[in-house]
C-alpha cells in the first residue's frame, strides 16, 4: 500500500510539473479570453494535483470539489483588494492570488477541477485494471 501511495505522489507531483509548465507558457505567451480561462483551468487542475498529493487516498469527486471550493475562496478573496497590493510588493503573488475579480473565472476553476478528477479516475481505473491483471 505504502509503495502505491509513493507512486501516486511521484505520478501526482509529475503531472503538477507539466499543468505548471504549460500553466505558464498558456498565461505568458497566449492571449485572450480563451487562453485566460484554459490558463484558469489549469490552475484549477493543479490545486487538484496539490489536494491529491496532499490525500492521496481520497476520492477523485472529493478532490475535486475541494480543490474547486479552494480555487473560489482564492476568486473571492480578489474582491477584498488584498491580492492586488500583494501583487504590488511581490509580483510573483498575482500568479498564485490573481488581482482581479472575474466570474467567468470561477466556471474556468470548476470545469478545470472537474477536469481533473475526471483524468484522475480514468488513470486510477486503467492502473486498477493493470494490477488486476498481474502486470
Amino acid at each position: 500500500m505504502r509503495q502505491r501511495i509513493a507512486r501516486r505522489r511521484l505520478a501526482l507531483f509529475a503531472a503538477g510539473a507539466l499543468v505548471v509548465a504549460v500553466g505558464l507558457a498558456v498565461h505568458f505567451q497566449a492571449g485572450g479570453t480563451a487562453a485566460s480561462l484554459a490558463a484558469d483551468a489549469l490552475y484549477a487542475a493543479l490545486v487538484y494535483l496539490i489536494v491529491a498529493f496532499l490525500a492521496p487516498r481520497s476520492a477523485p469527486v472529493r478532490v475535486a470539489a475541494t480543490a474547486a471550493g479552494l480555487c473560489v475562496v482564492v476568486e473571492l478573496f480578489q474582491l477584498t483588494g488584498v491580492p492586488s497590493l500583494l501583487a504590488e510588493a511581490w509580483p510573483p503573488t498575482a500568479l498564485v492570488l490573481g488581482t482581479t475579480f472575474v466570474a467567468w473565472d470561477l466556471v474556468a476553476y470548476l470545469v478545470g477541477a472537474a477536469l481533473a478528477g475526471l483524468a484522475d479516475r480514468m488513470v486510477s481505473s486503467c492502473a486498477t485494471v493493470r494490477a488486476a491483471r498481474g502486470r
